[in-house]
C-alpha cells in the first residue's frame, strides 16, 4: 500500500502546476454563487482534458457538475466534493479558491490507478456554499445516491481531523401594516416596522431562554419607503442555528410563536419563508477521520487537535447525513479569521498553495485506503448508520446510499 501512495506523490508532480494554476485562476476572478461560470470552466475543461466524463448543469443548476473518471467494476464510488464561490467584497477570504483545486487535485492523481483497482472517482462542483448552498439542491436530485463516500478539506486556523457544525434555518419574516399619512391621520394606520421593531425585541428576550450553542442573528431587509408614510410593510432576514436539528425546530416555533403574537398587539399580519436551504448539523465519521489524520501525520503534520466545534453552518451537514462524510481544516495560518481580509490574503499567497498541496496528498491517500480496502467503506457506513439509530439492513455493494439509509 506504501508503494502505491509514493507512486501519488509522484504523480500529484506531474500535475502540480495545473493545480496551482486553476486555485490561481479561481482566487484571481472570484465569483459570487450560482454565477461561478469562470471557475466551472477551469476545473470542468482541466478534468475534460485528464479523461473525466463531464455532466454540467447538475440537476438544473448552471455552475453544478459531475466529473467521473469509472475504474474497474465492484469497487466503491468515492466524490471528491469542489466549491468555488467567492464572498461579496471580500473575495476568497473562506478559501474556496484551494477548495475546489484540492479536489481537482485530488481526483485527477487518484485517477492514475483505477485501471489497477476497482472503483471510481468523482468530482463534483457544488456552487453557493456561502448562500443557497447546492448541496442541498444536489441531494433532493439523487446525485449522491450513488456515492459511498465524500470527500473535501476547508483551510482554516488549526489542523482539525473531524468537526462540528450547527444546524440551521434561514427564514424571512415579513409583516404587513396598512399605509397612511405619519401626521395627517396616524389612527388609520398599522405600522408594520413598528411590529418588526418589538419582533426583535422579543427575539432578544427568547435569546436569554435558549442556553448554548444556539443563536439567532437578524437584519432588517425593509423598513419603509420613506419617514412620511407609515410603513405598510416591513421584513427581516434571520439565521436560526443550534446544535442538533432537533433543537433548532424547537427554537424555531418558538420564533414563530413571537412573530405572530407581535402581529396580534400591533394588528399587523406576518408570514414566514425559507430564503435560503436549510443546512443541518454535520455528522463526523471517525473512520474517515483516522484514515485522514495518520495520512497527515505520515505527511509530516504536527499539532492535529481532536473534534473541532465550529460556530458556522454548512451544507456539507447535508451529504453527511446520507453519505460517510469527511470535512477537515487545514491551517493555513494561526488566529487566521474567516471571512476577513487577511483570509483573502492568505487564501492567495505561498501559505494557500501550501496547504493546497497538503490537501491534495492527504485526500488522495484517504482515497486509496478506502479502493484498496473496502472493507473500511462498510465501517464508514456502519459508523454513519450508529450515529443516526438507523437498523441494520446493508449490503455494501448492489445498493445505492438513499437505499441503505432506507
Amino acid at each position: 500500500m506504501q508503494g502505491y501512495k509514493e507512486r501519488a506523490l509522484e504523480e500529484l508532480t506531474t500535475v502540480e502546476g495545473l493545480i496551482k494554476e486553476i486555485s490561481r485562476g479561481i482566487y484571481q476572478q472570484p465569483e459570487l454563487g450560482n454565477q461561478e461560470f469562470k471557475a466551472v470552466q477551469l476545473l470542468v475543461t482541466g478534468l475534460e482534458q485528464h479523461g473525466f466524463n463531464i455532466t454540467r448543469e447538475l440537476a438544473g443548476l448552471p455552475t453544478a457538475f459531475k466529473a467521473e473518471y469509472p475504474g474497474k467494476p465492484g469497487g466503491p464510488r468515492i466524490a471528491f466534493l469542489a466549491e468555488y464561490d467567492a464572498l461579496p467584497e471580500l473575495g476568497h477570504a473562506c478559501g474556496h479558491n484551494l477548495i475546489g483545486a484540492a479536489s481537482f487535485g485530488a481526483g485527477l492523481v487518484v485517477s492514475r490507478f483505477l485501471k489497477e483497482i476497482p472503483g471510481s472517482i468523482l468530482v463534483i462542483g457544488t456552487p453557493a456554499e456561502e448562500t443557497n448552498g447546492a448541496k442541498v439542491a444536489l441531494i433532493e436530485a439523487g446525485v449522491f445516491e450513488d456515492i459511498d463516500i465524500a470527500l473535501m478539506f476547508h483551510p482554516g486556523n488549526c489542523n482539525a481531523v473531524e468537526i462540528n457544525s450547527l444546524a440551521m434555518e434561514a427564514l424571512e419574516f415579513v409583516f404587513q401594516g396598512q399605509a397612511a399619512h405619519a401626521v395627517a391621520c396616524p389612527q388609520k394606520e398599522i405600522n408594520a416596522l413598528e411590529a418588526l421593531v418589538l419582533f426583535f425585541v422579543g427575539i432578544n428576550a427568547l435569546r436569554r431562554q435558549l442556553g448554548t450553542e444556539a443563536y439567532i442573528h437578524g437584519i432588517i431587509s425593509d423598513g419603509g419607503i420613506t419617514p412620511n408614510i407609515i410603513p405598510e410593510r416591513a421584513a427581516a432576514r434571520f439565521y436560526i442555528r443550534a446544535r442538533q436539528q432537533v433543537q433548532l425546530e424547537h427554537i424555531v416555533a418558538k420564533v414563530q410563536a413571537c412573530a405572530q403574537g407581535v402581529a396580534s398587539l400591533t394588528g399587523a399580519t406576518v408570514k414566514w419563508f425559507n430564503y435560503e436551504a436549510s443546512y443541518k448539523e454535520m455528522v463526523p465519521n471517525p473512520t474517515l477521520a483516522t484514515l485522514f489524520r495518520d495520512n497527515l501525520i505520515a505527511l509530516g503534520v504536527p499539532n492535529l487537535t481532536g473534534l473541532r466545534g465550529t460556530q458556522g453552518s454548512l451544507d456539507m451537514g447535508n451529504v453527511s447525513q446520507l453519505v460517510p462524510s469527511l470535512h477537515p481544516y487545514l491551517m493555513l495560518r494561526p488566529g487566521l479569521v474567516p471571512h476577513s481580509r487577511e483570509f483573502t490574503e492568505a487564501a492567495g499567497g505561498t501559505a494557500g498553495e501550501k496547504v493546497l498541496l497538503l490537501a491534495v496528498k492527504a485526500l488522495a491517500w484517504t482515497a486509496l485506503d478506502l479502493l484498496f480496502d473496502p472493507a473500511l467503506v462498510a465501517k464508514a457506513w456502519k459508523e454513519l448508520r450508529r450515529k443516526l439509530n438507523i437498523e441494520e439492513k446493508f449490503i455494501y455493494r448492489g445498493r445505492t446510499a438513499q437505499s441503505c439509509l432506507k
